[in-house]
């Protein structure tokens, strides 16, 4: 039953290892910042899922040990890292970083450039209230 255990467990992490590989590889040589963004928040975050999905069913089939800590770990990895990268990736747009020169179709465009047009606006209104209070003032 132990060498079952070993084996499942070797093959996850090493499943893992090729997955974070692949996702190394990718942040070096993919164009922009959210293509590259891409890279390191998916691939990775499921090269380090199964590395430990595999640390803990080896645990679990090899020793009957149930790592809460890994469960845990498991858990805020694919809670935090996707989220880590859209909050990047969105930051980045908004501080206007170049997108890749093979881009075709930029789907966010149209949407911040009207709440940019309805942003202005608001603070067109706001300066010409504040300086009629002002004046009366």
């Amino acid at each position: 039953m132990s060498g079952s255990g070993e084996v499942v467990g070797a093959v996850l992490i090493l499943f893992g290892a090729v997955v974070s590989l692949i996702s190394a590889i990718g942040i070096v040589r993919l164009p922009d910042v959210y293509t590259r963004s891409h890279a390191a928040s998916k691939s990775s975050t499921l090269g380090v899922l199964c590395a430990l999905v595999g640390t803990l069913l080896y645990f679990i089939i090899t020793d009957g040990y149930f790592s809460i800590r890994l469960i845990l770990g498991i858990f805020f990895v694919f809670l935090t890292a996707p989220v880590a990268a859209h909050v990047l990736c969105r930051s980045a747009y908004r501080n206007q970083v170049p997108l890749a020169e093979g881009t075709t179709e930029d789907e966010l465009q149209d949407y911040y450039m009207e709440n940019e047009k309805h942003d202005a606006a608001n603070k067109a209104n706001l300066i010409e209230k504040d300086t009629k209070l002002q004046v009366t003032e």
